[in-house]
């Protein structure tokens, strides 16, 4: 247990060093940034899915409104951006809390419909408010200056704001679910009536997981609306709720680091395939997904835990 332990600090180590010099080394930091939103995107997710054992069809709402909401205020309003992205970050938490009190009651298939429709509701509220600019969505969203004293408009500056951001939401999911609560949340995952016969409010505790995985979704959509500089349907479609879920279950629902590989899968192979492929990419992610499911069906980083403890089970 020790050896694995050192060798996952050294692994998240040495990721961390990667990232602070990925704009030395040539990678383009406005593709690292998009990932790295998308990334906690997942992660956000995986907080309800993963350490909770509720599937939402409705997270782009969460994703999608925080990214409408601080790209409004930045360009319409003159907002600083870290006050944007808070008011982002309270409407997506706010958007949580009600979809949370109309949904939480409810499990499986039914709590996945009811956030869907929630979902599609939000989706045609942004076609048709006005302040969202309706299919063009908001284009244009400047950076700003952070705390009136960092000019972001330099991508290494955004880079490295957008990397603080990453890792502190990372480390905070990780405290969030190691703490006596998320203990609690896993065993409402593996067995509520058990949690309830112990007398446990079941529903506050799920409720209050799904603002918190709201919230981070919400930073996540307000990042990356200061990174891109426009908010689009696309970030509240429901395509993106199934992106999301895909990127999950490809690096390993439960597990902290794989939604983090997901995202960085399908984001590549987005901006790899996109030109050459077209709206094909979609068909080739998707099959990927099949092939990922039918061999590893805990995903990737599942499946690499699970090699390492058969191994040290041997051992």
């Amino acid at each position: 247990m020790k050896n694995s332990n050192t060798l996952i600090r050294a692994t998240y180590g040495a990721i961390l060093g990667l990232l602070l010099i990925a704009p030395l080394i040539g990678l383009y930091p406005v593709f690292v940034m998009k990932l790295l939103c998308f990334a906690l995107f997942a992660c956000a997710f995986n907080l309800l899915l993963g350490f909770t054992g509720l599937l939402s069809f409705g997270h782009a709402a969460f994703f999608g409104s925080a990214a409408y909401v601080s790209g409004w205020f930045i360009k319409s309003q003159g907002w600083p951006p870290e006050l944007a992205i808070l008011a982002g970050v309270v409407a997506s938490a706010f958007l949580g809390l009600v979809f949370g009190l109309v949904a939480i009651r409810r499990q499986g298939i039914y709590f996945a419909m009811i956030t869907l429709a929630l979902a599609q509701m939000v989706f045609f509220i942004c076609l048709q408010a006005p302040f969202t600019g309706g299919e063009d969505g908001l284009q244009g969203v400047p950076r700003g200056t952070l705390f009136g004293m960092f000019s972001l408009a330099s991508d290494t500056a955004m880079y490295y704001v957008v990397v603080v951001v990453f890792v502190a939401s990372f480390l905070g999911i990780g405290r969030i679910v190691t703490s006596p609560y998320g203990q609690v949340l896993k065993m409402i995952r593996e067995n509520e009536p058990r949690a309830v016969s112990l007398g446990y409010r079941v529903d506050r505790y799920k409720l209050l997981a799904f603002v918190l995985s709201a919230a981070l979704a919400g930073l996540a959509g307000a990042l990356k609306t200061l990174v891109m500089g426009f908010a689009t349907l696309s970030d509240v479609h429901w395509s993106m709720s199934g992106e999301v879920i895909l990127m999950s279950l490809l690096g390993g629902v439960g597990t902290f680091f794989g939604p983090v590989v997901g995202a960085g899968i399908v984001i590549s192979l987005q901006n790899l395939l996109a030109d050459k492929v077209g709206e094909w990419v979609t068909v080739i992610i998707g099959a990927i997904f099949v092939v990922c499911v039918l061999a590893f069906r805990k995903g990737v980083v599942g499946e690499l835990r699970a090699y390492l403890d058969r191994r040290r089970a041997r051992a």
